[in-house]
This record gives structure tokens, C-alpha cells and sequence, in this order.
């Protein structure tokens, strides 16, 4: 759903970029750096219960997922090896935002039933994006469905950080609608290789 908003973004961060660039900051050290920040800033502030501290924190280190890839492609350094660094620190800062959630469920709520709601958001949403790559190495095209990883990622900071301001209840349903439509979204996403393996493997008329 938010893919549609990536050009606004390339115009809202593109003087950040040309500054990086122009301190001849690497691409990849954007990727490390922000991966890091994400992660020091879940594991920390969620599970101590700092919940609109922690999404404030954890989305300023987000945009470093943005700028990165915008810096490969201004300065032409875009490459393999830097899409595969971006690909995989993305599954271990969505890992510790989901695991710092589901700590602060079971150690500040003593909550082991939205616990396990947020271990299923992690795994369908790690699942979803397995099955994007998985896809793309077969040469298949898997993309967009009901929740990709930036619609994700607005739903659980949004929720926390509201939650940090004493919403009832808020978190408990984003952890919830991010179970279902993440579900839903690998289920489209399987779909939609299906339909393109079995086109591909029907015998020629």
C-alpha cells in the first residue's frame, strides 16, 4: 500500500542524501548504522516499557532503510552485494522490533497471549518476505499484497508509540492486524507464483 509513496519520500530525504554524499558517507555504512540503531533502540526501550520513546528512536533509524538505497542510486554505487546487505539487515531490524514487543508483553503485561500474537506477526512477516526472494531466485515476479514490509512497519510503530501514550488497547490490535494480513499477504504472494509456475510448466499446445 505505502510502495505508491516512494517517490514523495525521494523528494523529502533527497537534500539529506546529497549531504551524506557529499561527507562521502558509504551506502553501506547508512545500512549497518540504521540496522544497528533499530535494534539497540527495540531490545532496550520496549521491553523496559519506553514504548512511544522506543518508536520515536526506532523510526528516526528507519529512514536510514531509505536513505541508503537512494544514495546507491545518486551516486551510481548501487550493486549487488549493497541490496543484498539492505535485504538481509532488513529481516534483523524487523526481528528486534517484534521481539522487543513481545518481551514487553511477557515481562511488563505478563501477557503470553499477545506474547505469541506478536511472535506471529515476526514469523508471517518474515515468512512474507522469504517467499518474495525465494520467488525472484526462480525467476518469478512476487511483489506488493495486503501488508509489505513498509505498511508493517507503520502499523507497529504507530500502535507503540500510540500505545506509549496510554491508548487502550492499540497495541494489542496492531499486533493482531499485523497476524492477519501478514498471513493474508503470504497466502496472495503464493498465489501469485502459483499461477506463474503453473503457466510456465503447462505443455505447449
Amino acid at each position: 500500500m505505502l510502495e505508491r509513496f516512494r517517490g514523495l519520500s525521494a523528494w523529502v530525504l533527497g537534500p539529506i542524501v546529497r549531504l551524506l554524499l557529499r561527507l562521502n558517507v558509504s551506502p553501506d555504512v547508512v545500512t549497518v548504522l540504521g540496522t544497528a540503531g533499530v535494534v539497540v533502540a527495540a531490545l532496550v526501550c520496549f521491553p523496559q516499557g519506553w514504548l512511544w520513546q522506543g518508536a520515536l528512536v526506532v523510526t528516526v533509524f528507519v529512514f536510514a532503510d531509505m536513505l541508503d538505497g537512494q544514495m546507491a542510486k545518486v551516486s551510481g554505487r548501487a550493486s549487488s552485494w549493497g541490496a543484498f546487505l539492505d535485504s538481509t539487515s532488513d529481516r534483523l531490524g524487523d526481528a528486534a522490533v517484534f521481539g522487543g514487543i513481545l518481551l514487553y508483553f511477557t515481562y511488563q503485561r505478563d501477557s503470553t497471549l499477545w506474547g505469541a500474537v506478536a511472535l506471529a506477526g515476526l514469523v508471517f512477516g518474515q515468512w512474507t518476505s522469504y517467499v518474495k526472494a525465494r520467488a525472484e531466485s526462480l525467476g518469478f515476479s512476487c511483489s506488493g499484497g495486503l501488508a509489505a514490509r513498509a505498511d508493517r512497519l507503520v502499523i507497529v510503530l504507530l500502535g507503540t508509540l500510540l500505545a506509549g501514550f496510554e491508548v487502550p488497547y492499540v497495541l494489542e490490535a496492531a499486533m493482531a492486524v499485523l497476524a492477519v494480513t501478514s498471513m493474508i499477504t503470504v497466502l496472495q504472494r503464493i498465489a501469485q507464483v502459483r499461477r506463474q509456475a503453473e503457466a510456465l510448466d503447462a505443455p505447449a499446445v
